[in-house]
């Protein structure tokens, strides 16, 4: 626990003026973000005498060890970069709203040529018209089934369109009338766009208009005696009805608005949005946070606007914003939320008549909210927290294992070895903390050879950070416990592991151990490999927990547990021990170790499935310089396959569209050169495929019952 006083600024170093200020612990990670009109004011309250400091506010100054500021010019400039800098550093004590789930979206995709209505999740992309974000996916499903009789705008995938292009037979949707069909040419892409352009206005509330146009086209049916036209519309309108019967008028006066209510303890707090459209509810959704520093009400409104309109710009802003409490000060809000939408915004205080009835809808469902989450949390709590103890206890740790790390190997035969590291802290998932390696020591099979080279490397790159920052007791060197200077293991293997989406898992490739980036966060963003676990679980029984113990006491480390799962009989295994632990089959901790064990597999088999499939989609004419995707698409589509195409004559290839001669002889030398693949078999069947379905990933195992894994070393020749 630090003093405050340790890194207390000298009188006259902070100054007066609008900024941002950001905490830091002891290992130079950003606790705490905040924003004041004067940082002198602001920081100064942070170090008054620690009795008077609200419990949350004084345990954040003492777990901080200094203190740093950026002065700004505006209070809107202070609101715009705190926003930013919590969505960077996500700091441990500031509020932050956990949504339990992506809401769906009605989108329809105007940027396309034929726009399509779809359901939608996650980011906002460019051209798409957004609709909701409403509570369950099938809602959206209902009102577009009703909505498709008077706007039959397309609804299918790119490959399901372009399948009915090619054979000229529209789905199914364009035989009942559901589909305009644009794909076979009934209507044109100007006219498929202005039904798109009618089915958003009717989804943003210009209801009236379409429903009236459509009771005069019966009335004027009727007096022609169309009588079957006129079903039909009055078919349409019931439709329309119907679909508009689900979202009922809320405010009387066609109301683009935003309500926001919050229902708080000490404790925690829950956020629920009603999104309001045309005087229509068009959406609904909620978050919850823990309440870790000292907030108001009109603090946490402000966190919950940043939250929501962070991302969003022009109309998605709605024109005015209506919250239990104004944050203070209100100003810089209100012009942060103007900014975005480009004109003026409203943020109020309901006070009566319609939109304060709603209010106190939105309350009640936020207090509903809190209600639900307390009972799920103490649930979860109080079963996370039991299983955390019956393993400490089982295998004789000294405290709960709040930090636990799971290793598996997977692999096929032998070929594209890998292995995955999860992280699940306080028994959840971390998944931000998942790595995963690729086994560059030797080649082949060989689990247990595996396992020690994977935890060598992960926890040399724990010591090297240790190093790195002084962290090491007196006597201690990294020669000594199994990591030279130059960042190879004693036994020469690498370092480096392979990457993981837009998170690379770095080696330094010149020699120097320390020159990564995953060594220079200084800013304070979590380091990779950083943290050490309380325990190390790997999938397999005694050969690969005798490894794993092996790789870290040639590191010098002792005190991180070992513990290995066998899956056969769901043991227990420890190191130097000849008997395994056997929990009970109802017990907590056992339930926590099977998760964590079946996470590692999961991931570990993904991977190895992946790097796979980049194997079988290698072809001989990626060798072939300047010729793309399309080209070589082609070549396959006019000759049907490698096979045949490696037959042909430099003059047949030229026939192909886009071929000149000078290709041709760079594709005829590529394949002469490039000897004939073994037939590739696919494991599930045992059919052997031909050149044309090589390229396509294999998937040789079911989703819900994945094939066997490396922890067991009697299951050899599979995928593990």
């Amino acid at each position: 626990m630090a003093d405050p006083s340790s890194y207390r600024p000298k009188p006259g170093q902070i100054p007066d003026s609008p900024g941002v200020y950001k905490f830091r612990d002891e290992h130079r990670r950003v606790i705490y973000v905040g924003k004041a009109k004067s940082l002198r004011q602001r920081l100064a309250s942070y170090f008054q005498d620690l009795a008077g400091l609200h419990p949350r506010t004084r345990t954040m100054v003492t777990t901080a060890a200094s203190v740093e500021w950026t002065v700004v010019s505006t209070e809107v400039e202070a609101l715009q970069l705190e926003y930013s800098w919590i969505k960077e550093y996500d700091p441990r004590f500031n509020v932050k709203y956990r949504d339990d789930k992506s809401y769906p979206y009605l989108a329809v995709t105007m940027n396309e040529e034929f726009p399509r209505v779809q359901v939608m999740r996650g980011h906002k992309r460019k051209g798409v018209r957004y609709f909701g974000p409403y509570g369950h996916a099938w809602a959206i499903r209902d009102t577009v089934d009703l909505l498709l009789r008077v706007f039959p705008v397309r609804t299918c995938s790119a490959g399901v369109f372009k399948n009915a292009a090619r054979t000229d037979r529209p789905c199914l949707l364009g035989y009942i009338g559901k589909c305009s069909a644009p794909c076979v040419g009934r209507v044109s892409d100007e006219e498929h766009r202005e039904l798109a352009e009618e089915f958003c206005d009717f989804m943003a509330g210009r209801t009236g208009t379409y429903i009236r146009r459509l009771e005069q086209q019966m009335t004027d049916a009727a007096e022609e005696m169309e009588y079957e036209r006129a079903a039909r519309l009055r078919d349409d309108i019931e439709a329309l009805k119907k679909a508009m019967e689900k979202n009922a008028v809320v405010l009387a006066d066609a109301t683009d608005a935003d309500l926001m209510a919050v229902a708080e303890d000490e404790l925690e707090a829950a956020v629920q949005i009603f999104h309001v459209r045309g005087g229509r509810v068009r959406g609904q959704r909620g978050w919850v946070t823990d309440k870790v520093e000292a907030v108001t009400t009109g603090d946490l409104v402000e966190h919950a606007l940043q939250q929501l309109y962070g991302e969003e710009t022009g109309d998605s802003v709605p024109k005015e914003v209506l919250v239990p409490a104004l944050p203070d000060p209100v100003e810089p809000v209100q012009e942060w939320l103007t900014e975005r939408r480009g004109s003026n915004v409203s943020l109020r205080i309901p006070q009566r008549g319609d939109k304060k009835a709603l209010m106190e809808t939105v309350q009640r469902n936020a207090l509903q909210a809190l209600g639900l989450h307390k009972t799920k949390r103490a649930s979860d709590l109080t079963t996370r927290s039991r299983a955390l103890e019956e393993i400490a206890g089982a295998l004789d740790l000294d405290s709960a294992p709040l930090r636990i790390e799971c290793y598996d190997i997977s692999h096929l035969q032998g070929d594209d070895v890998v292995a995955s590291m999860v992280v699940f802290e306080d028994g959840l998932q971390r998944k931000s903390e998942y790595r995963r390696f690729q086994i560059k020591g030797f080649e082949g099979q060989d689990d247990v050879r595996s396992m020690h080279e994977v935890i060598t490397r992960r926890f040399r790159r724990y010591l090297a950070e240790k190093e790195r920052t002084g962290e090491w007791t007196d006597g201690q060197n990294a020669s000594s416990d199994g990591i030279s200077r130059d960042g190879a293991s004693v036994d020469g293997t690498s370092t480096e592991s392979a990457p993981l989406g837009n998170v690379a898992l770095e080696g330094d490739t010149t020699g120097n151990a320390f020159a990564g980036n995953a060594f220079t966060e200084e800013d304070g963003r979590p380091k990779r490999f950083a943290y050490p676990p309380q325990l190390v679980v790997v999938d397999g029984g005694q050969p690969q927990v005798a490894a794993a113990k092996r790789a870290l006491d040639e590191l010098g480390i002792d005190d991180i547990a070992v513990c290995g799962l066998a899956k056969r009989l769901e043991e227990v295994w420890l190191p130097h021990e000849d008997d395994p632990v056997v929990l009970p089959r109802t017990s907590e901790g056992l339930y926590l170790l099977q998760r964590v064990r079946d996470e590692a597999h999961r991931f570990a088999i993904t991977y190895q499935r992946t790097k796979r499939a980049k194997r079988f989609k290698a072809s001989p004419l990626d060798e072939v310089p300047g010729l793309g995707e399309t080209r070589k698409q082609a070549l396959i589509k006019h000759f049907g396959s490698v096979k045949k195409l490696r037959s042909a004559t430099i003059d047949q290839i030229c026939e192909v569209p886009g071929i000149g001669r000078k290709t041709a002889e760079a594709v005829a030398v590529a394949l002469a050169q490039a000897a004939p693949a073994a037939p590739a078999v696919n494991t599930a069947t045992g059919e052997i495929m031909e050149d044309e379905e090589v390229g396509a990933p294999v998937d040789t195992g079911s989703p819900e019952e994945p094939v066997s894994t490396g922890a067991s070393h009697e299951r050899r020749g599979q995928e593990t």
